[in-house]
């Protein structure tokens, strides 16, 4: 007599998928964690110059605040950076003079500078773009991490530093940008400094851009 073969129960198999689905489900939440860890931990900062340091090539506005961030042509987070500060150019249009400085570290060519974050840049209107080459004047100014953004008085008084976005790549509204806006409204501000989400500055990894550092 033929014994017929034993027909799975659908308990049974749900059975046995059961750690299988856990495993993936602990893998997805450990992978989120760990997205979520690097996107919320700031890059390093230092104390930026209380007074327009001496020596700088960065030329100040004497006729009004001086806004100046610190970027990495390469660096995925400062696109977000970029992003808060073209609102920034529009929500206080005539206010203050903006200039990004785009480190160009030793070694690499002309052509490494130029990238879409650098053109997302150059679209802002009334900034001004600059290579910084070897970052030299990122070490003048403290500045670590790219979309490190500084904002000096007339005078040359250091007025905010640090960075304008929530996390890393994390564009919308945020306390850093409202306290920048204030300032240049001339409003009081009770934060005058932040932490900053992005790549260190003078990283030279990354993908290379395909014509020459222009000026603008």
């Amino acid at each position: 007599m033929t014994t017929l073969p034993k027909r799975r129960t659908a308990e049974g198999s749900f059975g046995r998928s059961t750690p299988v689905v856990a495993m993936w489900f602990l893998a997805v939440v450990a992978g989120m964690g760990v997205v979520l860890e690097h996107a919320y931990t700031p890059g390093e900062s230092g104390d930026a110059p209380k007074a327009w340091p001496p020596g700088t090539h960065i030329s100040r506005n004497v006729g009004g605040p001086t806004l100046i961030m610190f970027a990495h042509p390469h660096c995925p987070c400062t696109r977000a950076s970029l992003g808060e500060l073209a609102n920034i150019a529009e929500n206080c249009r005539g206010q203050f003079k903006a200039q990004v400085w785009f480190t160009k570290p030793s070694g690499t060519s002309d052509v490494w500078t130029n990238t879409a974050i650098w053109q997302q840049a150059a679209a802002i209107p009334g900034v001004t773009i600059y290579c910084d080459d070897l970052g030299t004047e990122a070490s003048r100014f403290h500045a670590g991490t790219s979309g490190e953004t500084m904002l000096y008085d007339q005078n040359g008084k250091l007025l905010f530093q640090g960075g304008i976005t929530l996390s890393r790549g994390h564009a919308g509204d945020n306390p850093a940008r409202s306290a920048l806006e204030a300032l240049l409204h001339h409003q009081i501000s009770n934060q005058v400094q932040s932490v900053v989400y992005g790549c260190p500055l003078l990283s030279s990894r990354g993908s290379f851009g395909n014509a020459a550092c222009p000026k603008k």
